[in-house]
Parts: structure tokens; C-alpha cells; sequence
């Protein structure tokens, strides 16, 4: 887990929120929490002590660090063989793509 010095000195030296968690291998959004402390989803109120905090952005707009790097699991061929094993060890699953291949043939 990187540490708050590790974040607080790669923005220092220029780098966002997104290159800095990139760099040290976690989200932008855990970035932002190691060196601020904050949630960046702006769900909690924040004091005027904590904008002072080192690391909070002036000009705020933190919340799309959040959900940045979303990524599709279905993409992965680990995640399409899983689906297979579930798939043909379920009796009913194995009955509908039966009906479905017996309907595609029909048409």
C-alpha cells in the first residue's frame, strides 16, 4: 500500500491524481484518500480545515476520481470460461440453451 509521503511527493512533482495511482499501483480515488485522508466521492460534508489538507485540489471537482478505470469483466476470456463451467452445471441452463438451439434451427 503506498504510503501518504509516496502520493503527496509524486503530486508535487507534477503528476495528477490518475498518473500518480498508476504509478504506485491503486485507483486515482485511493490515491486521493492515502494523501488526503477524504473520501473522493463527495458524500461527506468536508470542514474549510480539511480543504487545506495537502492534496486537495483548490479548485475541488475530486468526485470522477471515484469511479475512474472502470473495467469490463465480461471481456476477459478467465471470466467467459467460468461462465461455461456455471452454465453446463446447471440443468435448467443446460435445458434453455437446448430450446434455444432447437429454435434457431427451426428458423
Amino acid at each position: 500500500m503506498p504510503t501518504r509521503e509516496q502520493v503527496l511527493r509524486l503530486l508535487e512533482s507534477g503528476l495528477d491524481y490518475g498518473a500518480a495511482g498508476e504509478r504506485l499501483g491503486v485507483s486515482p480515488g485511493q490515491a486521493y484518500m492515502i494523501a488526503t485522508g477524504l473520501p473522493a466521492d463527495g458524500g461527506d460534508p468536508v470542514t474549510a480545515e480539511q480543504t487545506r489538507r495537502p492534496g486537495v485540489p483548490r479548485s475541488g471537482g475530486v468526485q470522477e476520481l471515484a469511479h475512474a478505470g472502470s473495467a469490463d469483466p465480461g471481456a476477459r476470456e478467465s471470466v467467459h470460461r467460468w461462465l461455461r463451467r456455471r452454465a453446463l452445471s446447471d440443468e435448467q441452463m443446460r435445458r434453455a440453451a437446448r430450446r434455444g438451439a432447437a429454435a434457431r434451427d427451426e428458423a
